[in-house]
């Protein structure tokens, strides 16, 4: 089971939800039915931006970064969650269960990157609505998109080599349905001060700093906003803001619950804290697409054209 000079263990096992195994046929459904509708979503929202060349403006276009991103998270989980549920296969061998790791959480610090970049354009287009396709080029915007994909790639490159590295001593036995660095880091029996230290400088230099920029962005909407003298501008300025505030809720909230749960509620129990690392990673993909095409009427209008396309 184990390779003799360094003691990687050939695969690990995964955990579904503890003391639930009996209900898993009922979590058939509501796990396939919400890769469905990420899977589905996003992919008609990449189909619509696309196709649609009047949606190919700042807004739309980092639209569609943050759905390609979505799209990655939402497959990287799918193997094996839905491998648990519908087969109760939970192993996964040592190399997929890095490369599964290495692209839950570049996709992850892409989305997050997306998201302040969506949040700077926002402020761009309320604070110098004349200037905006002006600053706001699609020469720069695919320069943003390539920096964000560089920077989480770069990021997370040298932890799946630096946890190769380390003698896992017979331990493999993962707390999730899936393969992330948090949990793998527990493991080893070895010195895992380098990966501790780097892990938490990518957290704090992504997660924390984008959420911290996004936050500022919204204070000087805010401040842009109530400069604006009539009441109808600014509420039509506010509503262009409605559905990327949505976005970020939808992503940093679970996000802060599963770090808050982790870090004050460790006696929960363990299907709880299971579940809720279900929902970050599982329900931003789902709802983005829904909240865009509700909240956003030229989205909606090219998802009515891609259906019943004018003859």
């Amino acid at each position: 089971m184990f390779n003799s000079s360094q003691f990687n263990p050939k695969y690990f096992l995964l955990t579904g939800l503890p003391g639930l195994e009996a209900l898993y046929p009922w979590f058939i459904v509501p796990f396939c039915s919400i890769y469905l509708v990420a899977l589905v979503g996003n992919s008609l929202v990449l189909a619509v931006i696309r196709k649609n060349t009047t949606l190919h403006q700042p807004m739309y276009l980092f639209l569609a970064m943050l759905a390609f991103a979505e799209l990655g998270v939402s497959a990287s989980t799918l193997p094996t969650v839905l491998g648990i549920f519908l087969f109760g296969a939970n192993e996964i061998c040592f190399e997929a269960c890095l490369l599964q790791m290495f692209s839950i959480h570049c996709f992850s610090i892409m989305e997050s990157g997306v998201l302040l970049a969506m949040s700077v354009d926002r402020f761009v287009a309320i604070y110098n609505p004349l200037r905006y396709t002006a600053i706001l080029t699609r020469p720069r915007i695919a320069a943003t998109g390539a920096a964000l994909g560089l920077k989480s790639v770069m990021l997370m490159f040298p932890l799946p080599f630096l946890l190769k590295r380390l003698p896992f001593c017979g331990h493999n036995v993962l707390s999730h349905s899936y393969c992330l660095h948090s949990d793998l880091i527990q493991l080893p029996c070895g010195d895992t001060r380098p990966n501790s230290i780097l892990g938490l400088c990518i957290v704090t230099s992504t997660f924390g700093l984008d959420s911290l920029l996004i936050i500022l962005s919204y204070v000087l909407i805010l401040y842009t906003v109530l400069g604006i003298t009539s009441g109808e501008g600014r509420c039509k300025a506010l509503n262009t803001c409605v559905s990327h505030m949505c976005a970020v809720l939808v992503y940093y909230v679970p996000m802060i619950s599963v770090a808050l749960v982790h870090r004050f509620m460790k006696h929960t129990a363990p299907a709880l804290r299971l579940l809720l690392a279900n929902i970050y990673l599982l329900v931003p993909p789902v709802l983005n697409p829904i909240i865009y095409s509700v909240k956003t009427k030229q989205i909606r209008q090219g998802l009515i054209q891609l259906f019943l396309p004018r003859k």
